[in-house]
């Protein structure tokens, strides 16, 4: 490995100043401000606080409504990180056997990614409508009784579907990465020897592609507890009767609805250290079955 030498000690430090910065503002400032917040009890209008200690941490974990919420965050996350990264994973292996039209495939399997979340919202929320939706309609054509805003397994069948097709064609990206930088000659090898095609995915493909998986793993999970936020707002509000109402939403409802700022200040908390411990137990743990080449 050759060693890179800066023509002077300080260019480096100049280099990397500008991610120092942005992270000292847009994640430890705002992290330091809830976590002071977390300690204080807030008039709605923010003109008086006083300091309660743990007193909000203890108030919301005894919450049942925020326990049923981290249930539900768990299930949600788990179901749209699965569900994103199996279609994205069969997709890669579709386009990668594409002979013509390769670059067409990819490009077009991509473009959902540039959806905004409340628009792709939005646009599964129409489909789905039980007044006016297309693919609604053909449900309940076909003697399914579809009607997510008053049924709570499927508001939640509803928002994961939204949830991973937005997904999809981030882990189609690395995934289609990760197959080309698979050699051919592997491949060809475990031809000749006879194994078919589902035998030389699971024993060849899939275990080289064991780096992208965690990696995909992780960002997916992060995805799942954070950015679904607008997906989860525009289909169905957290509702019905909270089914769909992940931490994130929890947040948000306790915090810009009801106006419970130290209450919303600690789940916000909460939320951030569940991510970094289960992203630390991910490296911890589930990195050590990944062999990197």
């Amino acid at each position: 490995m050759q060693n890179v030498i800066f023509p002077n000690r300080i260019l480096p430090y100049f280099l990397v100043a500008p991610q120092i910065v942005l992270t000292l503002i847009f994640f430890f400032w705002p992290a330091s401000q809830a976590l002071y917040q977390s300690m204080m009890r807030e008039d709605p209008f923010g003109l008086q606080s006083g300091f309660v200690g743990l007193a909000n941490f203890t108030a919301i974990l005894s919450d049942e409504t925020y326990l049923s919420s981290l249930k539900t965050t768990v299930i949600f996350s788990i179901a749209t990180a699965f569900l994103a990264m199996a279609v994205a994973l069969l997709l890669a292996t579709a386009a990668d056997l594409v002979v013509r039209g390769k670059g067409f495939y990819r490009t077009m399997l991509i473009i959902p990614y540039a959806v905004a979340p409340a628009l792709a919202g939005m646009l599964w929320l129409f489909m789905f409508n039980p007044a006016m939706g297309t693919l609604a309609y053909l449900l309940r054509r076909n003697g399914v009784p579809w009607d997510p805003l008053l049924n709570g397994d499927q508001a939640m069948v509803l928002v994961v579907i939204a949830a991973a097709w937005k997904q999809i064609s981030y882990n189609f990206l690395f995934f289609v990465a990760g197959l080309q930088a698979i050699p051919k000659s592997l491949l060809e090898a475990a031809a000749i020897d006879g194994a078919r095609g589902s035998r030389r995915f699971w024993t060849i493909v899939f275990p080289l592609l064991a780096p992208t998986t965690f990696f995909l793993l992780v960002v997916n999970t992060v995805y799942a507890f954070f950015d679904t936020f607008g997906i989860i707002h525009a289909v169905t509000g957290g509702g019905p009767a909270k089914a769909t109402e992940t931490l994130v939403y929890k947040v948000y409802n306790d915090g810009f609805v009801n106006l419970d700022l130290g209450s919303s200040a600690a789940q916000s908390v909460v939320l951030m250290v569940i991510v970094i411990a289960l992203t630390a137990f991910q490296f911890r743990f589930v990195e050590r079955r990944v062999h990197y080449a």
